[in-house]
């Protein structure tokens, strides 16, 4: 959907509304709470706001949080002037209305709304307008454009901003492009020279592995017999006369190889998926990369997508405050902490991984989706990477994916959900259904219409899963999915 000039402008005003009513909030020294998830957009917003309070020699502090608990009055007490909630809130509505009524709130987020009268808080969310949330404008893109309001100089955090739309997996368009709302701050990156879009090839790690790891690694496009195999990634490259090392003997990166080397490097690999009739997979071999202009190359900062695994490691490793802030400028101890951390949170995926494939029961495929049972194994924080993972891997991707991991302490289980796009098309918002199901279990749900998560008791888990696969079957036959708070959405 093309997005007109009356929503831009319309957008665009509550940016400034959100921006004003912090100003006016610093002025008058009052102390800020952010509040942001963290996931990878929402660590990116929490910088970006966090860069453009410190510049303004705001009072303000930062919480990073999974979803807002019933209990958020009491991490209060110091009685805020003013409580942003950026990348979250709109989900959440009611609750907010209930529990913060006598406290000055902005909600700078771009998921689904569920509540009535969201005219009580200044409220920036593309839906709002008709703008895609889960395409057009991420957590971090609504935080920039607040931030870009506040001040001109906070188009610096242009770069931020697109690392948080990576994260949110919302290159979208055409060859893995940003588009909508996303685009224009694309411009203000580029304009700034602080980043370069381009088409290339599009694997994971294009600046900070050698080739023949980068392709070794690679799983998304998966390439039978060289995914996986570092020795035949080597052989698959000597037979194409690229060289893995330079003539100093260091190792090649992606991003070091000749237009030339790449054009072969494309060719083939295109051959060799199509011999193996992956058509598809061919077509994920090209697509938009964003390069981070001003970050050291070799290092994850550089390329967006891996910066976006950098902060979305941070944040499922309850050390989301490293990410803030690398996001808020520091390239020192944060920086350096924070690559620990990455490699504990690749080893941990990977851990969760070949645990759920190593026996069949703990990914079953019900009639209408596909369910992983973490319960108390996989770690509730990164249950969504996992579901995003295995998303594109599933023997019928037509079938949406959930994922679910027990929290004990709070007796819940997390539940994460994914789709496609073509299913979206059919009629499937996972929001929605989430946020349906949830009700009728005595929990929450909500999110996109494409990727989505939902809290519901422990022992109400099986209920839930009953219920999403009913009301997935019942959206693929063209009926109506409805909670006190969906139809308003429609």
């Amino acid at each position: 959907m093309v997005i007109n000039e009356s929503q831009i402008t319309a957008f665009s005003d509550s940016a400034t509304r959100a921006a004003k009513t912090i100003r006016e909030t610093v002025e008058e020294d009052g102390l800020i709470h952010v509040f942001s998830h963290l996931d990878a957009d929402g660590v990116a917003a929490a910088g970006i706001i966090g860069k453009a309070l410190a510049r303004l020699n705001a009072r303000f502090r930062i919480r990073i949080t999974q979803w807002i608990e019933e209990k958020i009055i009491e991490v209060l007490s110091d009685k805020p002037q003013l409580i942003v909630f950026s990348d979250l809130g709109s989900g959440y509505v009611d609750l907010l209305k209930e529990k913060l009524g006598g406290f000055r709130i902005v909600i700078l987020d771009h998921h689904q709304i569920v509540g009535e009268g969201t005219d009580d808080f200044v409220h920036v969310n593309p839906h709002l307008q008709g703008i895609d949330g889960a395409r057009d404008i991420s957590g971090a893109g609504v935080a920039y454009l607040v931030a870009k309001a506040l001040d001109k100089t906070n188009m610096d955090s242009a770069p931020v901003a697109i690392v948080g739309a990576l994260g949110d997996m919302q290159d979208k368009y055409d060859q893995r492009m940003l588009g909508g709302l996303n685009e224009k701050i694309v411009e203000d990156a580029v304009q700034s020279g602080s980043v370069t879009a381009e088409k290339d090839l599009i694997f994971f790690g294009r600046e900070t592995r050698p080739i023949h790891r980068m392709l070794a690694s690679t799983t998304s496009p998966f390439v039978p017999g060289i995914s996986g195999e570092e020795d035949k990634s080597l052989a698959f490259l000597a037979s194409l006369d690229i060289k893995p090392r330079t003539h100093d003997d260091k190792w090649r990166a992606l991003r070091d190889l000749s237009d030339e080397e790449k054009k072969r490097l494309c060719s083939a690999l295109a051959d060799h998926l199509l011999s193996k009739g992956l058509r598809l997979e061919v077509t994920n071999l090209i697509g938009h990369v964003y390069i981070l202009n001003r970050e050291e190359p070799w290092t994850p900062l550089r390329d967006g997508r891996e910066f976006a695994t950098l902060l979305n490691a941070t944040g499922r490793m309850d050390k989301s405050g490293l990410g803030v802030a690398v996001c808020m400028g520091d390239r020192a101890d944060a920086f350096e902490a924070a690559t620990k951390v990455l490699d504990d949170y690749r080893r941990s995926i990977n851990k969760y991984l070949g645990w759920v494939m190593e026996k069949p029961e703990r990914m079953r495929e019900l009639e209408n989706i596909y369910v992983v049972y973490g319960e108390s194994f996989i770690n509730d924080k990164i249950v969504g990477a996992i579901s995003s993972i295995l998303a594109s891997t599933l023997p019928n991707p037509e079938k949406p994916l959930l994922a679910f991991a027990n929290v004990e302490e709070q007796g819940l289980a997390k539940i994460s959900a994914r789709t496609i796009d073509m299913i979206v098309a059919k009629g499937v918002n996972l929001g929605d259904i989430m946020q349906a199901a949830a009700e009728r279990c005595d929990g929450k749900g909500g999110g996109h219409n494409v990727a989505a998560g939902a809290q519901v008791p422990l022992e109400k888990i099986g209920d839930f899963i009953g219920i999403v696969n009913e009301l997935i079957g019942q959206k693929l036959k063209g009926e109506n999915v409805e909670s006190r708070d969906t139809a308003r959405l429609r």
